[in-house]
Parts: structure tokens; sequence; C-alpha cells
């Protein structure tokens, strides 16, 4: 049978997720930490595919932290061969299905095959536009800030040349619009180095929810509460139930 697409009143354009919680779903089970890394691989797929149903446009995995390489060198290996392993597994239809891969992040620290083949599936993909899959692989939010800053100051730019457009334009990110709503798995309540600057104004859904189990209708019910949110940016709330509202003030 298959399952109807629900109805939302509104639907993000970014979403991004905090895939966290493999570890400790596979501890759970008496199983390795990889087992678990790998099971939330297999999870790709299904969110991929329900983002696409929903009309989601931009999707946004944080697969891999700059702080994760001072993690011990077997699950460092074991997670750069799952990352190889899910590329030639997906890219093939991902891109039949219309999906742009796009890297967000250092490539540098791949090997260079791992390195190519990312590269590879980006430029096979580049022409798609019915979603834009953001892989967030060796990313921090701090280093990408240092990042912008330093190319900044190699343009030359002057101190009176630098606003909050300008910032944007330097950053990984910079032509994808900020994340609407931003998830995180397994009921951490940190951001963990995520898109410090873009996501300002986002709006986040945590679940207890560890990412291997986290599903379609794990998925329904994080974007069933987001169109309950009222969305300020720092502004007075037009609803009558709450004429004082609004961010700071």
């Amino acid at each position: 049978m298959t399952e109807s697409t629900p109805v939302f009143e509104i639907i993000p354009a970014h979403v991004a997720i905090i895939m966290d919680g493999n570890g400790r779903w596979a501890a759970a089970r008496g199983l390795p930490r990889l087992a678990g890394h790998r099971a939330g691989t297999e999870n790709l797929r299904r969110i991929i595919d329900a983002s696409i149903e929903f009309g989601i446009r931009h999707l946004t995995l944080y697969a891999f932290s700059t702080e994760n390489w001072g993690r011990p060198r077997e699950e460092v290996d074991g997670l750069l061969s799952i990352l190889q392993e899910v590329i030639d597994r997906e890219v093939k239809d991902l891109h039949e299905n219309g999906v742009r891969l796009r890297h967000i992040g250092h490539l540098e620290h791949l090997s260079p095959g791992l390195r190519t083949k990312v590269n590879e599936a980006i430029e096979l993909t580049k022409n798609n536009d019915r979603l834009s899959l953001n892989l967030a692989f060796s990313y921090g939010g701090r280093d990408e800030i240092v990042c912008a800053v330093r190319q900044m100051i190699e343009d030359g730019i002057e101190i009176e040349q630098v606003d909050e457009s300008l910032v944007n334009n330097y950053l990984f990110t910079k032509d994808i619009p900020d994340p609407d709503l931003i998830i995180r798995t397994s009921g951490e309540m940190r951001i963990s180095n995520f898109l410090i600057w873009q996501s300002a104004y986002s709006e986040w859904y945590i679940t207890p929810t560890f990412w291997p189990d986290f599903d379609r209708q794990q998925l329904i019910i994080a974007l069933q509460e987001y169109a309950r949110r009222d969305r300020r940016y720092g502004r007075i709330s037009p609803s009558p139930c709450d004429p004082d509202g609004g961010d700071a003030g």
C-alpha cells in the first residue's frame, strides 16, 4: 500500500539535519560503532526521497565535522570507507531523480581517489534542480567563518565594504539559502559547530530518536511542528494572541 503524501501548511525551503546517535544506536544493540554509522547511511535514501516528495528544495546533512578527525583512526577510516561506498551506490540514482549533490567543507584531507569520486559526483549532478543535497563533510562553522575572513583579507576587502551580504558571499554556502529548519536527532541540545552564521533565525527541532531510526514519519512530525512555529526574525508578531511577542525584546 502506497503512503499518501501529507499536506503541510508551510514547507521549509531548506532543511538541515545533524545526524546524531549512530554510535548509541549501535551500542544499544551490542554492535560496534561503525555498524551504527553504516545503518545511518542506509537511512539517507529514505530521507532524501521523502524530502523530494514533500517539496523541500535544499537538504543539508551534517555528516562529518572538522573535529571528527580527532576520533580513533579506525573509526575515521571506516567513515571514509562508508562515504566511498555511499557515493558508489547512490549517485547514479540520485542523478536520475534530479538531485544535485554539493559539498560544503574541506576535501583536501580525503585521499586523491575519494576526492575525485566526490568531485565527479558533483560535476555529474550539477544541472539537476529537483533537490539540492548539501553534504557537510569535514565541515565546521567556526572554520567556515575563519576561512571567509582570511579570503576577504587576501582579496583586499576594505572595512567599509564588510556587511552581512559580503560575509554571506564568502561562506561555503554562499548561494544556498539559510536553513529554515534544523533537525537534530538523538536528543542532544547543542549546535555542534554547525551552520553557526546561517542558523541565526532557523527553527530548531530536537528529537530523541537516533538517526538510523529517523524515518519518513519522523520527518513528517518535524515538518508539522515547523508549520506551527511563528517565525518573527526579531520583529513583533502580528498575531492578536501575542501582541508583545518577539525575539530579544
